[in-house]
């Protein structure tokens, strides 16, 4: 949620950075009108319950105070209607303040091109040219289901469209993939963490996935529950309000968990294979640092993850998002998009954000610099380290062999405990 207090002492400069993004600025207006009218409710209390203390003082000190007392009681019994009725319109204002801005997106950083879409992405460095497999490459469905690793069919059985079933050799490298990406965030510095995988939505809300994202989401509608879409939803609301010291920070976290989203907008896109699933897994990166801090933590997460790609010689680029094609919770986003011989394109593998104090102010995560400073917004910063079923559909199709078989690579050999699925499917 933006800062009102920015939006009070600076809206031009809110405006200029809200109109770089499709949402636009015209709600800093509109948001301005009822913090007027807020703030003269607020003003009208107090100055009413200043002017009831001065008549209370007044009956203290006169000589006949229970005189004064009958004297005055009815003003202030009208002092008193008027004071409920000024403090009886500051709840709803507040609310729809808080209203308004839980649907604005956070404000883009100045370092981010302007742009109306992806086509405006700008690179900012890759592996190098893909190098060339030296026959025709397959989609990763064709070759996980020739090598008898990937069943779609029996998955549309158990549970409908967009689900998969992993088997045998693939079951184990999806296991060992998890396993790899979770002992580098340990060798980096992350604390692993076992969270939930529903949570409540407040939680949803703190993080900024609700009400903006609610139709991606999966539900109890009893428990009022939901399916976390992400580890960053529970990772970056641990510490939901609470203030940390500053030697506390940075806190890095990493989880391993299943991920669940309805892909609603989605509809007639990546129908066939793993890369748009209702369910699928990911290792997730979050950290919470100081605000002066944050854009030098997100090149440390970025890296992070990048380091992965190239352990696990995958072709790679990082791309820089534009304004227009940033996601609602961050101030900067880089995207890394792993290359699919299979499919003859980059795709996203990870998304690596700042999300500034966007999220902080919602779940209320706060610091002191020392003891007697005042409260502050930490930042919070997230990425895939990395999306499991993604990393899977690029070994599946930058590791295919001529013959059908398939390469394990050398960074995963300890975790999987083989080196290659035959073109029979079985592992060795």
């Amino acid at each position: 949620m933006l800062d009102l207090a920015l939006l009070r002492r600076d809206p031009e400069s809110v405006r200029r950075a809200a109109a770089r993004r499709p949402f636009g600025g015209a709600f800093v207006d509109e948001v301005l009108g009822v913090d007027e009218q807020l703030r003269a409710a607020r003003t009208s209390a107090e100055t009413l319950k200043a002017e009831k203390n001065a008549l209370t003082q007044a009956i203290s000190k006169a000589a006949d105070r229970a005189a004064e007392a009958q004297r005055l009681r009815p003003h202030i019994a009208e002092l008193d209607a008027r004071i409920a009725t000024a403090a009886g319109a500051i709840p709803p204002l507040e609310r729809q303040i808080d209203a308004l801005l839980a649907d604005v997106p956070n404000l883009v950083d100045d370092s981010i091109p302007d742009g109306s879409g992806p086509d405006d992405n700008v690179l900012v460095r890759d592996s190098g040219p893909p190098p060339a497999l030296g026959f025709d490459a397959k989609p990763h469905w064709e070759i996980g289901e020739a090598l008898g690793i990937l069943d779609f069919e029996r998955a549309a059985k158990l549970s409908g469209s967009r689900f998969s079933v992993l088997r045998g050799g693939g079951a184990r490298l999806s296991r060992a993939l998890a396993s790899f990406c979770l002992a580098r965030a340990h060798e980096r510095g992350y604390i692993e963490i076992a969270p939930p995988f529903l949570v409540s939505r407040q939680t949803m809300w703190s993080t900024g996935q609700l009400t903006k994202f609610a139709d991606a989401m999966f539900r109890d509608a009893d428990a009022d529950l939901f399916m976390i879409p992400t580890a960053e939803v529970p990772l970056t609301a641990l510490h939901s309000d609470e203030i940390l010291t500053a030697d506390a920070l940075p806190l890095r976290y990493t989880a391993y968990s299943p991920c669940f989203r309805k892909e609603a907008g989605a509809a007639g896109k990546d129908t066939r294979g793993l890369i748009r699933q209702h369910q699928f897994e990911k290792v997730e990166l979050v950290a919470l640092c100081e605000p002066a801090t944050s854009f030098d933590e997100l090149e440390r997460l970025t890296a992070d993850a990048e380091a992965l790609l190239q352990e696990l010689e995958l072709p790679y680029r990082v791309m820089l998002l534009c304004a227009a094609d940033t996601g609602f919770n961050a101030a900067k986003t880089y995207d890394l998009e792993v290359w699919l011989p299979g499919q003859g394109t980059y795709r996203e593998i990870s998304s690596c954000s700042n999300c500034t104090d966007f999220q902080a102010r919602r779940a209320q995560i706060r610091f002191r610099r020392d003891a007697k400073a005042k409260p502050e917004a930490v930042h919070t910063l997230n990425g895939s380290g990395l999306a499991i079923g993604r990393t899977l559909v690029a070994i599946l199709e930058n590791y295919q062999q001529p013959d059908g078989s398939l390469l394990v690579p050398s960074a995963l050999v300890p975790f999987t405990g083989f080196e290659s699925i035959g073109a029979d499917g079985v592992a060795r």
